[in-house]
């Protein structure tokens, strides 16, 4: 069995695998939460991905004489990387992108990621991460109309909000969500514009709040991180 960790500023993600079956999978755990599971039920490696604690505080904390694998910018993937910076590429993306070609091979497949920011990231049927677009998440927008203004106060996001506010609150619901799924929408219409047969998968702890409104074809992975991730690690022992 295989253990894959994404873990973020906040909290973590955990999934355990057999080969490429994924088990099981669980989110929002914070740190002690997690090396708690992790001894609870051992695995025989582990890929560990972070963007808030190193390997090494990691490992410390664990205790545990287990392969570690950890995700960076050299960690041989198996998709190619047509990147001008692939050093200030997130894991996250790059895992989502092998993912994503792993269940779709010979496809062209955008990756949209609904977190903190919104990533849309194009993996070509030959294999070749192309890069694509960041833009501002959910909350993040939110945020933005509260900070910068005087008046506007902090909502939390809502699904399916009327289109025309009737009051300062849904103008603000709508602006946000409307403006958000109008954008995805036309993003990916211009991909498919040159990728007809382009597919379209989303991830990401976002998706709740679009995921009936976007139009299909339309594949919702939750777990697509994770499954890179498994993807990755297995790559790697196989170069061993």
């Amino acid at each position: 069995m295989n253990i894959v960790v994404d873990s973020g500023n906040t909290y973590a993600k955990i999934g355990w695998f057999s080969g490429d079956n994924l088990l099981r999978y669980q989110t929002m755990l914070g740190f002690s939460d997690l090396i708690q599971l992790i001894k609870s039920e051992l695995p025989e490696r582990i890929m560990y991905s972070s963007v808030s604690r190193s390997t090494a505080e990691f490992v410390e904390a664990l205790e545990e004489n287990l392969p570690v694998y950890n995700l960076t910018g050299e960690t041989p993937v198996p998709i190619r990387k047509d990147y001008e910076t692939p050093q200030t590429l997130g894991a996250d993306r790059v895992a989502a992108a092998v993912g994503a070609n792993w269940m779709f091979p010979d496809s062209d497949v955008l990756v949209i990621d609904m977190g903190t920011c919104i990533t849309y990231d194009l993996v070509d049927r030959e294999g070749v991460f192309q890069g694509g677009l960041i833009s501002p998440g959910v909350r993040m927008r939110f945020n933005a109309l509260h900070t910068f203004t005087k008046r506007l106060p902090l909502f939390d996001p809502e699904s399916n909000p009327q289109f025309i506010g009737k009051s300062t609150k849904q103008a603000m619901q709508s602006g946000v969500m409307n403006g958000m799924l109008a954008e995805i929408e036309g993003i990916i219409e211009r991909y498919r514009n040159k990728m007809p047969d382009l597919r379209v998968v989303v991830c990401g702890g976002d998706i709740p709040f679009f995921e009936s409104s976007l139009k299909p074809p339309i594949f919702a992975v939750p777990e697509l991180v994770l499954i890179g991730l498994n993807r990755i690690l297995t790559y790697n022992v196989a170069l061993q």
